[in-house]
C-alpha cells in the first residue's frame, strides 16, 4: 500500500453545496482514496501543509484537447500540466473539435472518438486526469453507433458542429447517445468555429442535454430574455471562463432565486480563440464568489462536486473512500486576506501550495497563481 499523510491543514472545504469547512487538522490517504482524517498513523509521503485550507481538486467539464498535452488552436505544448498548476486536476473532453483535418463522415467520427478515448486513457499530463473522445453528434451517425461506440467505452458526445440545418434535429441522436449511456453537451449562443452554427434557446429546449455547453455563451451569448428559459432545460448549466461573465452573473441570480445552484457547473471553454488559460478554473470561482455574492465554499462547489455528479465521478468530494485529488490554497503573500476562502470572496486569486492527484503529489508552489503566503513542504 501507498500512504500519503497532509499534516497541519487549516480547514477542509467538502466541494458540497452548503456545507461548512470542516475543522480537520490532518488528511491520510492510502492508494489513492482518502482514508481518515485526523490520523497520525505513519505514511511514506508526509505534507506539512504549513496552515493550508484543503479543497477537492477542480473539475474542467469543457476543455478542448487533441492528443498529447498539445493545442493545435494556439500552437501550445504543456497547457494541461499548465493546468495543474491552476488546480484542475479532471478535464472533460468537449470534442475534439481543433483536431487539424478533423474528419467528418460516420467511420471517421467514430474513430476520431475512439482513438481519442484510447488514448487518454495512457496519457495524464501533470498527472491530470483526461475523460477524452467526445463523439461530435452528426447527420452521418445513427442510434446503432452509439451503442457501438459505448462498447468500446466511448460515453461523451457534443451537439453543435453537426451538419444540421438546425442544430435541434439532432434530438432523436442525443436520445439514443443518453440511451447508451452517454453524457452529452450542446454548445449554446453564436457560433465559435468557422462551420459550426448557432444554438438558439429553442434548440437548447428540444435537445435535453446532460450538459447545456457554455451557458453564459462561447462566446456569443443568448439575449437575456432567455436565460431564464434554459432553466426549463432538464441539463445542469454550465458557465465558462471563454463567455459572457455578465450572463453568468444573471444566470447565478437565478439560479439562487429557483434554488438551483446545484445545476451550475463552473468550466473554462478553452484552449480557444480565448487562449490557454492556466488559471481559468480558479479565476472564474473568484469572479462568481467576490461578483455574485457566494461563498467561497459554495462557488468550489460549483467547480468540484457539482461537475463530478454530472459526469458520474468520484471525484469532486472530500471524504471518506473518494479519490485523494486535492488542492492546497493559501492566501496569495501580500495580499489583505488572511486565509484563501476569505481572498477568494473579496476577488484575489488564491496562491496554490500543493496540488495531489491520486495520493501523489503532483506540484507543490503553483507557478501560475500568486506566491501562497506560506508554503506546503514534503517529507
Amino acid at each position: 500500500m501507498k500512504s500519503l499523510r497532509i499534516d497541519n491543514v487549516s480547514g477542509v472545504v467538502t466541494g458540497r453545496l452548503g456545507e461548512p469547512v470542516l475543522t480537520v487538522g490532518s488528511v491520510r490517504c492510502v492508494d489513492g482514496k482518502i482514508a481518515a482524517f485526523d490520523d497520525d498513523t505513519d505514511a511514506d509521503v508526509i505534507v506539512d501543509a504549513n496552515g493550508a485550507t484543503l479543497c477537492p481538486g477542480l473539475i474542467d467539464s469543457h476543455v478542448h484537447v487533441t492528443f498529447g498535452d498539445w493545442t493545435p488552436r494556439q500552437q501550445t505544448v504543456g497547457w494541461i500540466e499548465s493546468y495543474m498548476h491552476g488546480g484542475t486536476t479532471l478535464m472533460m473532453s468537449a470534442s475534439e473539435i481543433h483536431v487539424p483535418g478533423r474528419p467528418t463522415d460516420r467511420a471517421g467520427l467514430k474513430g476520431l472518438a475512439i482513438a481519442a478515448q484510447r488514448s487518454w486513457e495512457n496519457v495524464r499530463p501533470g498527472g491530470v486526469k483526461v475523460l477524452g473522445g467526445s463523439v461530435i453528434i452528426s447527420p452521418a451517425l445513427t442510434e446503432e453507433d452509439f451503442a457501438e461506440l459505448g462498447a468500446e467505452n466511448v460515453r461523451l458526445a457534443k451537439v453543435g458542429f453537426g451538419a444540421f440545418e438546425s442544430q435541434s434535429e439532432a434530438a432523436p441522436l442525443v436520445r439514443a447517445a443518453q440511451k447508451a449511456g452517454f453524457v452529452v453537451m450542446n454548445h449554446t449562443g453564436g457560433a465559435s468555429v468557422p462551420g459550426s452554427a448557432a444554438v438558439s434557446i429553442d434548440d437548447v429546449l428540444a435537445l435535453e442535454c446532460d450538459i447545456i455547453g457554455h451557458a453564459n455563451g462561447g462566446t456569443t451569448s443568448l439575449p437575456d430574455e432567455d436565460l431564464e428559459r434554459m432553466f426549463d432545460a432538464p441539463g445542469a448549466l454550465q458557465l465558462v471562463q471563454a463567455g459572457n461573465l455578465r450572463s453568468s452573473l444573471r444566470v447565478i441570480d437565478l439560479a439562487k432565486d429557483r434554488d438551483d445552484l446545484d445545476r451550475i457547473l463552473i468550466a473554462t471553454d478553452t484552449p480557444t480563440g480565448t487562449g490557454v488559460m492556466p488559471l481559468g478554473m480558479i479565476k472564474t470561482i473568484v469572479e462568481f464568489s467576490s461578483l455574485a455574492d457566494l461563498s467561497a465554499a459554495d462557488t468550489i462547489a460549483l467547480a468540484t462536486s457539482n461537475p463530478g455528479r454530472v459526469l458520474h465521478r468520484e471525484e469532486g468530494v472530500i471524504d471518506l473512500g473518494r479519490p485523494a485529488d486535492m488542492v492546497l490554497l493559501q492566501p496569495p503573500a501580500g495580499g489583505v486576506a488572511t486565509d484563501p476562502l476569505s481572498a477568494i470572496e473579496r476577488g484575489d486569486v488564491p496562491g496554490i501550495c500543493g496540488v495531489i492527484i491520486d495520493g501523489q503529489v503532483q506540484g507543490l508552489r503553483s507557478r501560475n497563481t500568486p506566491a501562497p503566503a506560506r508554503l506546503a513542504t514534503v517529507h
